[in-house]
């Protein structure tokens, strides 16, 4: 029997409201695709223009009668709209259609709980449909409203069901972060260890479908599934590289970003994509052939400041460029003769030599090496952060006492240890040889 959770809208029909403010836009072919991923089938799409949504229904009186004939018509089960409604909103729409009505929000939510595979992943989808529906409790359930009396495990005197369901709903989305910490803390120890080894992990991050994990499995020899739908991955896949001219590198597969990303995801899946924010280097993949490939990289760079991977060095990888007329293949050169990004075709294998080069190279301009002097006495703290690290080359010790260590330490973790310290850092090294804004030239490495 198939899960309640994840059991496909059916027949659907589909609301678009054009609204002027920029960021309430959506795409209605985008609605379809992520709904068609769902399992659902379209057989309507309802558009309308409103100057701002209508406080009951969204789309005002005569509009929710369109749809409801729509509906009766059809025969479908499932109204989707292409915008978040209020928990108010989506109670008086289910009244007066007579069906099923879910929000872009719950769409996504509903695809994430289709696609999750892993022990984490499940926690981290379940996390997130919790807190969505704290506020959804009172859809019209009237048998929520009747009161419990007595004592013991069914509540208190006088104790509603539906408050009973708000606070068993509390203790389950306590439990799930407490389990989620626990796995955070595992993924965190893993990703400790690989930085002091000096590892450096290389995210791949991007639009949902601009290709990531075919690329993936390109540089990497990796199987991950693979499909041309909305969200076809979703539990991240970590695989070893050793890249030319360079040595190891972690790769990482992430979950695909899409605008509007709902909060409660990037809550839930916090953990997840902290290995966006600590990897050494993201490599934001676009879809060339995608009209809509401005916006989308947009949306990707929002996402990845509310993440906390605003200041990762990264590297524009133009995928699906067997898709572009005329479309260049490798580097491609700026306005001030430096590459401005990488073009391959992840399908048919062109440029991925000039992206596992590029990788290497930014990751070769990542590494500083510098000296530091540090008094035996005072300065253990910043001895053992740089040990932490994997940042010690080689340390020597003198008559006085003052310790010498050769660094080989990537700019960022050299900004935050020394923002950790204090400036220490600094001091130890007789200024902050991190903070060099130079661009880094790639012809100048072959």
């Amino acid at each position: 029997m198939q899960d309640p959770q994840t059991q496909s809208p059916g027949i659907c029909v589909l609301v678009h409201v054009e609204l002027p403010k920029e960021e309430s836009r959506e795409d209605l072919a985008e609605l379809e695709r992520l709904a068609e991923t769902s399992g659902a089938r379209v057989v309507k799409a309802v558009v309308c223009n409103r100057d701002a949504p209508d406080a009951a229904y969204f789309i005002g009186t005569g509009k929710t009668e369109e749809v409801k004939a729509a509906v009766e018509e059809s025969g479908a089960s499932t109204v989707i709209f292409n915008s978040r409604l209020s928990p108010a909103q989506e109670r008086n729409l289910e009244r007066a259609l007579d069906a099923k009505v879910m929000d872009r929000v719950a769409l996504i939510l509903l695809i994430f709980a289709q696609r999750a595979r892993t022990y984490e992943g499940k926690l981290q989808v379940e996390l997130a449909r919790l807190q969505y529906e704290q506020a959804r409790l009172v859809r019209g359930w009237t048998h929520l409203e009747r009161q419990k009396g007595g004592f013991g495990l069914r509540g208190g005197p006088g104790e509603t069901q539906i408050e009973l369901d708000r606070r068993a709903l509390r203790e389950r989305i306590t439990q799930l972060k407490a389990e989620l910490e626990t796995v955070s803390r595992r993924r965190g120890q893993n990703r400790s260890l690989r930085i002091k080894r000096g590892v450096p992990t290389v995210s791949f991050v991007g639009y949902t479908n601009a290709g990531k994990s075919t690329l993936f499995n390109r540089v990497t020899s990796s199987d991950v599934y693979v499909a041309d739908q909305l969200f076809a991955t979703l539990d991240p896949t970590l695989r070893n590289v050793e890249l030319p001219s360079f040595g190891k590198a972690v790769f990482a597969d992430t979950v695909g970003f899409i605008r509007h990303l709902p909060h409660d995801l990037i809550a839930a899946f916090h953990s997840t994509l902290e290995e966006t924010a600590d990897a050494s280097l993201l490599v934001h993949v676009v879809d060339a052939s995608d009209p809509r490939r401005d916006e989308n990289i947009e949306s990707v760079n929002q996402v990845l400041e509310q993440v906390g991977a605003g200041n990762v060095p990264r590297l524009m990888v133009f995928n699906k460029c067997d898709l572009v007329e005329d479309s260049p293949v490798g580097m491609v050169d700026g306005i001030d003769g430096k590459p401005s990004r990488i073009c391959v075709s992840a399908l048919t294998g062109e440029g991925i030599e000039d992206l596992l080069r590029a990788c290497s190279l930014m990751l070769s301009r990542e590494k500083l090496n510098f000296t530091v002097k540090i008094d035996a006495s005072s300065g253990g703290k910043l001895r053992s952060m740089l040990y932490a690290l994997g940042a010690v080359s080689s340390e020597s010790i003198d008559d006085n006492g003052v310790i010498t260590l050769e660094l080989s330490i990537s700019q960022k973790d050299a900004s935050r240890t020394d923002s950790v310290t204090n400036g220490e850092l600094s001091r130890a090294a007789g200024g902050s040889p991190w903070k060099n804004d130079e661009e880094f030239n790639f012809d100048s490495v072959q």
